[in-house]
């Protein structure tokens, strides 16, 4: 897939996912920093994530909101779903996610529902299992939407017409 342009994307929205405090032990003592974990989107198709470490919490926040940014990755999202169900895995980290109808509302927990909030799923039901690990869960989620494909790039994929597609269903079954 090709870089995606964050100021071409217009206002970017991002969502503090999880803060931890590090310590490094040195011949003095501890010296401590802070780890932040963004995700920004568009609310209209357009996810990515970061990373960020710094002294500060502010500084480490920033950090991360920039490789986030440099990290955009478009998902196809149809009325406030996603097209099908999915698994995301990385590593201990499974995440099922599944379409809902409208009205159902955002059904995911933690750092799931975050990313389905900056990507603009209003309907979804998602289920964690295994980590607990925020990092692990946002690259499992984030795996997930982007195995994500939507009718019209399967058809451009197989050569297909919309026409084709309806006359390949089981008339006898």
């Amino acid at each position: 897939m090709g870089r995606i342009d964050p100021e071409s994307l217009g206002l970017l929205k991002d969502k503090v996912i999880h803060i931890n405090r590090v310590a490094k032990v040195v011949k003095g003592g501890r010296r401590f920093s802070f780890s932040a974990l963004v995700v920004v989107g568009d609310e209209d198709g357009h996810v990515g994530f970061g990373k960020g470490k710094a002294q500060e919490v502010p500084e480490a926040i920033r950090k991360a909101v920039e490789q986030a940014k440099r990290a955009l990755v478009k998902i196809p999202v149809q009325d406030g779903t996603i097209p099908h169900r999915i698994n995301g895995v990385y590593g201990a980290g499974k995440v099922v996610m599944l379409p809902a109808k409208p009205g159902t509302g955002l059904i995911a927990g933690g750092s799931v529902r975050a990313i389905m909030e900056v990507v603009g799923v209003r309907n979804i039901v998602a289920k964690s299992i295994g980590s607990r690990n925020a990092f692990n869960m946002v690259r499992a989620t984030i795996d997930g939407l982007m195995k994500l494909q939507n009718a019209e790039s399967v058809l451009k994929r197989t050569g297909k017409t919309e026409e084709e597609k309806k006359g390949s269903t089981h008339e006898n079954a």
